[in-house]
This record gives C-alpha cells, sequence and structure tokens, in this order.
C-alpha cells in the first residue's frame, strides 16, 4: 500500500464520520424543532370544554372559572337580583341579546337557562377591561342612587345590569358574552360547550 493510499483511506473514513456526526446533530436538532411545533398539553386544554361545581355558592354570590384565558363568571342571582332585570329593560342598548351572536338560550330577560343562575365572560365588549361586580344598590353602590346592581368596567366606565347587558350611552358596544354551556346536573355545568342549548 503506497502513502497515496492511505491519505486516500484517511480522507474517506474523516469524510463518512463527518456526515455521520452531521446527519446525528441534524436529526437532533430537528427533533425538538418539530415538537416544538406540535400543541402542548396546556394549549390543548386552553380551547377544551371546562366543567364548573357551583354547589356552594349562595344566592347572591359570585364565583370566576378560566375557559380559554377568560374569565367566566357563574352568578347565583337572587329573586330581588331577577326583579331588578324589569326595571333595567328600557336602561339597556340590547335588552333581548340580538346584536351580537350569542346562543339562543340568552335571547330571554335573563339571559339565561335557569332564571336565578348567570354564566357570562367577565370581559366588557368595549377593549377587554374585566369588569367588577357592584350589587349593591342604590347610593350605596357609589354608582348612582337609582343603581340597581350590576357590574362597572374601571376602564371606561360601562355599565351593565345583572344579566350582563350594556347601559346605553356606554363606551361598550355589546352585552356581556355568554359562553356556550349546558348543564351536567342540578349545580354543575360544562362550559365551552352546549349540544344545542341542551
Amino acid at each position: 500500500m503506497s502513502c497515496d493510499e492511505k491519505v486516500d483511506c484517511g480522507r474517506r473514513r474523516l469524510l463518512l464520520a463527518t456526515a455521520t456526526l452531521g446527519g446525528v446533530a441534524g436529526v437532533a436538532t430537528a427533533v425538538p424543532f418539530v415538537a416544538s411545533m406540535l400543541p402542548s398539553e396546556r394549549a390543548k386544554a386552553a380551547g377544551a370544554p371546562v366543567e364548573a361545581d357551583f354547589s356552594k355558592l349562595l344566592p347572591g354570590q359570585m364565583m370566576a372559572v378560566e375557559w380559554r384565558g377568560k374569565p367566566v363568571w357563574i352568578i347565583n342571582r337572587t329573586p330581588e337580583m331577577l326583579a331588578s332585570l324589569k326595571k333595567t329593560d328600557a336602561k339597556v342598548s340590547d335588552p333581548d341579546s340580538l346584536k351580537l351572536m350569542q346562543p339562543e338560550y340568552c335571547r330571554n330577560e335573563t339571559r339565561s337557562i335557569k332564571p336565578e343562575i348567570l354564566v357570562a365572560v367577565g370581559i366588557c365588549t368595549h377593549l377587554g377591561c374585566s369588569p367588577t361586580e357592584k350589587f349593591k344598590t342604590g347610593a350605596e353602590s357609589g354608582i348612582d342612587p337609582d343603581w340597581a346592581g350590576g357590574f362597572l368596567c374601571p376602564c371606561h366606565g360601562s355599565t351593565f345590569d345583572l344579566a350582563g347587558r350594556v347601559y346605553k350611552g356606554k363606551p361598550a358596544p355589546d352585552n356581556l358574552e355568554i359562553p356556550p354551556h349546558m348543564y351536567l346536573g342540578d349545580a354543575k355545568i360544562l362550559i365551552g360547550e352546549d349540544k344545542k342549548g341542551a
């Protein structure tokens, strides 16, 4: 074997080793890259329906759960809260929830499947701030002596009644969104799915 042949063999081995290492490095780089393009379990869950148990929610109380990164309020309204809705009908801009596409079962005065339970997305339809609950009525509310209870958006002053309907002349263009939901029992709901309002 001559010296030239030894050099050629060494070059071939070097070329083969370099190609092998390059291939391994390419695969090692590609696997995490491809994996990063697949949705994570958290991302999959973000769009999934959410179960909420409100069995411990007393009349007049509110709780919040997260669905698709948004707060969803569940309010157990008292008979007085429900009675206030008749008083606010003339003061709200869309009393029958006809402007914004919403589930059919929210197109009534209570905007709910069961009158006492309101399920609404807690995000103002103006610029996406989260309103605060103002359930105290009258002057005690700090809003208006005629205030019947509801929600106040602290960002730009939009007000909503106890059915999430926006008052006339406010920056918010629409009522609060009613998410698709359905009852799984007397005090358990599934938010994000409604099987056509069942």
